[in-house]
């Protein structure tokens, strides 16, 4: 299915692809992607019948051309549950909780890291930035190993370490800052913009808007299921049910904005008859859209200094994905909400001991606010409200990282400095120069992808890849790498042919070199390698300690 990317401010229209986060013609980083909807309204309901139930059901709304069914986890999905016990003391029987605990990582972000993956993995993309206060980060960990993408996530130091051991433990590279998560967001888009990396964006990130509507979609298609269809819209066709409702806690503001623009789209393609009221909610110690709202404001005023200890909620200035979020919400005849950190804990118990649901403190944040709103008579008792349950991950044990899995960085106090004085300087702590320079020469595809990804595991590696002996000594000539990983068994130029070229040259015959091949050598062959190469391994091997020795010994 065809799609364009719109520009929100000045409405161009472009093709989509995942670096280009400007548009061309007004440089505007807000633009959202746009379907055949006419054509889509006719087709995708006789399609879905038959169909798995997952985020890729709705394929053709989102921005991925080609979906690659092996990058998948199982995303998507998610049940809605009717709280009854929990909607009975409410005294709101209609009371259903999207329980996105349940998706791969245990959080609704991994949504937003399936879409955003695939469509990097698509365009070739090998290497990414993120700012998270927690499970982005965690999410993307476990969607970027399964591409072999080399993750750099950029957490605030109050991110509980649970959470930054489970991000390291996908082979992604944990990099602490002593900070706000704003500082962090900051130092990450330095750091991206240096080395020229993708770098996500939160709401301005296009495969993450997209992808937190698929939860419009399944709610939709749910609550139908549930209560049965809301009307006939006289062209043979029942009608999908929404929600009165829909709360959500919220930090960025990005999960509400994509639910918003997928009900848009059902009603567009006149799936609905409306969009529901959109509930957002903060925590009373980072609260700026709440606060602002409440003065009537367009533009957020930031909070400098969060003081609230759930973290994921955590960012004191969310730019304009207020303003924009103020718009959906005074179109919906919505509300922002703000609770105390105490609030939220109670709530974690009452949901807990009510339904069986144990979430962590954002989830327990969204039903603290569903308290105060159905108290307050804005919620009413005959409405139908859907919460968002927004995750609830498991720690990773420590001892099974070792040591040095995060790196450190203490954001510079305010000085006479620029701002860009003071990240330039908190970059220099984690970013050398000169990285290590791996050249990896195989014609398997798969190969080149398992060894780089084992690499970018262990450490900061510049990596070179070529699928040929031709090109790989071309490209060693060239970049002159410090090491090698040199398959043998290539055609018309194998991996003797390359050492012999090799070491025929001065430039080149003192970089050392790995040779990897996946058949046993013959007693001649190897006596053909002869000094030439510091190791032999078998490529069965390149999971265990002994190659990954064996590389840190050579960059050495």
């Amino acid at each position: 299915m065809s799609f364009v990317i719109k520009c929100m401010d000045c409405g161009h229209t472009a093709p989509y692809f995942p670096t280009s986060t400007n548009c061309p013609r007004c440089n505007s980083q807000w633009r959202e992607a746009e379907y055949d909807y006419d054509t889509l309204a006719k087709t995708l309901p006789l399609q879905l019948p038959g169909r798995s139930f997952d985020l890729w059901r709705y394929r053709e709304l989102l921005p991925v051309r080609n979906p690659n069914a092996t990058l998948s986890l199982g995303e998507g999905g998610s049940p809605l549950i009717q709280a009854v016990n929990l909607g009975m003391m409410l005294g709101t029987p209609k009371l259903f909780i999207k329980d996105e605990r349940q998706g791969p990582t245990g959080s609704f972000k991994d949504r937003q890291a399936a879409v955003t993956v695939a469509a990097l993995k698509e365009a070739g993309i090998t290497e990414m930035v993120a700012a998270s206060t927690g499970n982005v980060a965690i999410s993307y960990s476990a969607y970027a190993s399964r591409a072999g993408i080399k993750l750099w996530a950029f957490v605030t130091s109050l991110v509980p370490a649970m959470k930054m051991r489970e991000i390291a433990l996908y082979g992604s590279q944990v990099v602490k800052v002593t900070g706000s998560y704003d500082q962090a967001k900051q130092i990450a888009s330095e750091f991206a913009r240096q080395r020229n990396l993708y770098q996500d964006l939160g709401a301005r990130t296009i495969t993450s808007i997209e992808a937190m509507k698929t939860i419009a979609f399944e709610i939709a298609e749910q609550l139908t299921a549930i209560q049965g269809p809301a009307s006939s819209n006289g062209k043979d066709r029942a009608i999908w049910r929404t929600p009165d409702w829909y709360v959500q806690a919220i930090s960025g503001g990005m999960g509400p904005l994509g639910v918003y623009k997928g009900f848009r789209e059902l009603k567009q393609m006149e799936l609905v008859d409306r969009i529901p009221a959109i509930a957002a909610i903060q925590a009373d110690g980072c609260a700026p859209m709440v606060h602002s709202f409440k003065q009537g404001l367009e533009t957020a005023i930031p909070v400098n200094t969060p003081k609230t200890r759930i973290e994921t909620l955590a960012t004191g200035d969310p730019g304009r994905s207020y303003t924009l979020l103020r718009e959906r919400i005074l179109e919906t005849k919505g509300t922002f909400e703000s609770v105390t950190d105490e609030e939220a804990f109670r709530a974690m118990h009452a949901l807990a001991k009510m339904e069986g649901i144990s979430v962590e403190s954002a989830a327990g944040t969204a039903f603290a606010g569903l308290f105060k709103l159905i108290r307050a008579g804005v919620i009413k008792p005959t409405d139908t409200i859907v919460v968002n349950c927004t995750g609830h991950t498991m720690p990773a044990e420590e001892f099974i990282l070792g040591n040095n899995w995060t790196r450190d960085i203490e954001f510079p106090a305010k000085k006479q400095e620029t701002p860009e004085d003071g990240l330039l300087a908190a970059l220099n702590q984690i970013a050398p120069n000169r990285f290590p320079r791996v050249a990896i020469v195989d014609d398997t595809a798969e190969a080149r992808r398992l060894i780089r990804r084992i690499l970018q595991s262990q450490g900061d590696f510049t990596i070179f890849e070529a699928a040929s002996g031709k090109e790989g000594l071309s490209l060693i000539r060239r970049e002159l790498p410090d090491l090698i990983i040199l398959d043998l068994m290539m055609p018309e130029m194998d991996g003797f042919a390359v050492m012999d070229a090799l070491r025929a040259d001065q430039k080149t015959a003192e970089i050392p070199v790995i040779v990897a091949t996946a058949k046993e050598l013959t007693p001649e062959e190897k006596n053909r390698l002869g000094a030439q190469i510091q190791s032999l391994m078998q490529k069965g091997d390149f999971l265990n300690d002994e190659f990954l020795e064996e590389v840190k010994t050579l960059i050495k």
